[in-house]
């Protein structure tokens, strides 16, 4: 997986730093990130964030999981705004600014994942199956996390 020293040095400022807001959780790889999930070697499910006690699946009783990229691509299952201050321990920026979350289906793996919608993108021009692709954008404190945008692309 990448490190924050192996970041691309024409990247701009914030992912030269690459401070991932959650050590280990995605590759800081700027052109194709990938979100970092674990797989059961038994059964062949497939979590994130990682699982490394049991298998959640009720047919399987491993304890035996290895370390996968995620896909980057998927179709979007749901979304929305928060428009509201979430609770503690959440910190919020003063003054908040509202943001998208949008829950994505990855395309391999069938399994959902939240995350928040790039910045930009207009909610209301979004459509419930549509294809999104993940994308890396510093936070307002400047470190990284995992977002959803819009993809042309087909989603594998």
């Amino acid at each position: 997986m990448s490190d924050p020293q192996q970041v691309k040095s024409e990247s701009p400022a914030a992912y030269r730093t690459a401070e991932p807001v959650l050590d280990g959780w995605f590759t800081l790889d700027r052109e194709q990130p990938h979100l970092i999930g674990t797989r059961c070697k038994d059964c062949g499910s497939y979590y994130f964030p990682r699982l490394t006690t049991f298998c959640r699946n009720p047919a399987c009783a491993s304890e035996t999981f290895e370390g996968v990229k995620l896909s980057r691509s998927g179709i979007l299952w749901s979304y929305t705004s928060a428009s509201y201050t979430p609770p503690p321990p959440y910190v919020a920026n003063d003054p908040f600014r509202p943001f998208g979350i949008a829950a994505v289906e990855l395309a391999r793996e069938k399994m959902v994942v939240l995350g928040q919608i790039a910045t930009g993108v207009d909610l209301a021009a979004l459509k419930v199956g549509q294809n999104m692709e993940l994308i890396l954008e510093p936070l307002d404190d400047g470190k990284l996390t995992w977002k959803w945008k819009p993809s042309m692309e087909v989603a594998q």
